[in-house]
């Protein structure tokens, strides 16, 4: 439960980002963010730990209370909005991928998984959406700095850069909660959806 997903909202109520719930209850206790319960209400910390848990309420376990969990919290400073392309970083790869390792399809964690350079960049492959990919710590290994082929090894899926930002991804692959519904529209689709600038 601690790593499951919470919806990051600008001060505009614009989604920006999805957060593991520890650090969205560390936001909070920090006076950075306030939950959002279903009526659209905001609470700090305090007042949301003071909430009592309804049956249909998720919950998580403190040192000395059981709380629930936030599905959405909004920044208290931050209003800038979200950025229109989909940025090349470690976690929107990873999400592309589905946390699956793209040679013998494991699937897990950030912590388990790894990117390759399908070209080795001693090759002269390049650090980009279509020569990166997802991979598990062993395949890396097995894989070293060689290309699939001269390891032996097969791509689930050829590397493609992506159109859409991650969040717009999950909302489509349904890995989101219904408490996320009301912050996405059509024009927020239109908005997240993107076509990556060329290298």
């Amino acid at each position: 439960m601690i790593n499951s997903s919470v919806l990051v909202l600008n001060r505009s109520f614009l989604p920006v980002h999805v957060t593991p719930l520890k650090r969205a209850l560390c936001m909070m206790v920090q006076g950075i963010a306030k939950a959002i319960d279903e009526e659209y209400q905001t609470f700090d910390f305090q007042n949301w730990a003071e909430l009592s848990v309804a049956k249909h309420h998720e919950s998580v376990g403190m040192v000395d209370r059981v709380i629930r969990v936030p599905r959405v919290v909004l920044l208290s400073v931050y209003d800038r909005l979200p950025k229109r392309c989909v940025r090349f970083s470690r976690l929107n790869i990873m999400t592309r991928d589905n946390y699956t390792c793209q040679y013998c399809g494991k699937r897990g964690p950030k912590s388990d998984l790894n990117l390759d350079h399908v070209v080795p960049r001693v090759l002269g492959g390049g650090t980009s959406w279509d020569n990166v990919v997802t991979s598990c710590l062993d395949c890396n290994r097995m894989k070293g700095g060689r290309t699939p082929a001269q390891a032996k090894m097969h791509l689930a899926r050829k590397p493609y850069r992506p159109n859409i930002a991650p969040l717009m991804e999950l909302m489509q692959r349904r890995m989101f909660h219904e408490a996320w519904k009301p912050f996405f529209n059509i024009v927020d689709l239109s908005y997240w959806t993107v076509e990556l600038d060329s290298d």
